[in-house]
């Protein structure tokens, strides 16, 4: 018996228990983790509400996608990892939110001795959702000027930095100036507080009328049209996420006449789809990583069973960064 994380329904955080639960043994290609830190994703938020749907809609169920902790077990047909093993995953079944828990070994990777537990749980979702915006959704170049919508969350600021390491310019929109500070530390060129000024119209001044290449939004509904707006002829919207709300529904015709636009939602699971695409990009995430290219900043932690008050600040803009559960 250990515990966990379980919801019977979809709701606000209320609907996040602190319960028992058994965990079975690995079957084949499984291994059993001892988590050591648990990583909390916005999209966590979407599961809890409903707004992404819980496979089958099936309850009672734990969420969560990012987990670092020890090989305690494994089962038959695996290979490539041991008991003892420090090992890290961000993809694959959700069901992180527990002590102890089953994964398939196709989505674990080997986690380097130089990053923490903490890191790890940090880094693996938002990581690799900020590799593939900037190098497969759009591959950004050194010669171009980006937007990233939140540039002080979890996702904006490893995007900042893997950008600068890029090359590229980067604007980023935030929600208080102690927050612009932030993302200006991490490298950001410009900062916009949209709370006090049109965002769209200030990055049209940054850019001498011109608009940006690429707007990165993982906010939707509120910054939809002054995503749009931001863009330069041809350029590219990817929306990610969906804080505010969904992206609302439009009429294709908005993006030819702002510009012969392109609109992308996307999704982690089409862009690592599996154990090779994994490797990769997780193998280079964590590259950055040990080299120092990427810091990731964990604002602050939380014990499991206080759920339900970090995903209140979470949603509340309280706080930054990312943030990691201690199981």
């Amino acid at each position: 018996m250990t515990k966990a994380i379980v919801i019977h329904e979809y709701g606000g955080p209320d609907v996040l228990k602190w319960e028992n639960v058994e965990v079975r043994d690995p079957g084949p290609g499984e291994v059993l983790i001892k988590h050591q830190a648990i990583g909390l994703n916005f999209r966590d938020t979407y599961h809890r509400s409903g707004s992404y749907k819980i496979p089958g809609d099936k309850f009672p169920a734990i969420i969560g996608s990012d987990g670092s902790g020890v090989v305690e077990a494994i089962g038959s047909d695996v290979f490539g990892l041991s008991v003892g093993d420090r090992v890290v995953y961000g993809n694959g079944p959700m069901g992180s939110y527990c002590q102890f828990r089953v994964m398939p070994a196709e989505f674990v990777l080997k986690l380097p001795d130089d990053i923490s537990f903490e890191t790890a749980s940090a880094m693996m979702v938002k990581g690799m959702t900020a590799q593939y915006l900037l190098k497969q959704s759009f591959k950004v170049k050194a010669s171009d000027t980006i937007l990233i919508q939140a540039a002080a969350g979890g996702v904006g600021l490893i995007m900042i930095q893997w950008a600068k390491f890029i090359g590229a310019k980067v604007i980023g929109t935030v929600g208080t100036d102690e927050k612009g500070g932030i993302a200006k530390n991490y490298g950001c060129d410009h900062t916009i507080n949209y709370v006090k000024e049109d965002f769209s119209k200030r990055v049209r001044e940054l850019t001498n009328g011109m608009g940006v290449d690429v707007v990165y939004d993982g906010v939707g509904k509120v910054t939809f049209e002054g995503s749009l707006d931001s863009l330069k002829e041809r350029g590219f919207l990817i929306g990610y996420g969906n804080a505010s709300g969904n992206f609302p529904k439009f009429d294709p015709l908005i993006l030819m006449n702002k510009g012969s636009l392109y609109f992308q939602r996307t999704s982690l699971k089409n862009f690592v789809r599996n154990r090779e695409e994994l490797e990769q990009v997780g193998g280079e995430l964590m590259n950055l990583v040990s080299k120092g290219i990427i810091k990731l900043e964990v604002d602050r932690t939380y014990p499991l069973r206080d759920a339900q008050q970090a995903h209140t600040d979470l949603v509340d803009r309280k706080t930054w960064g990312s943030v990691v559960y201690i199981p």
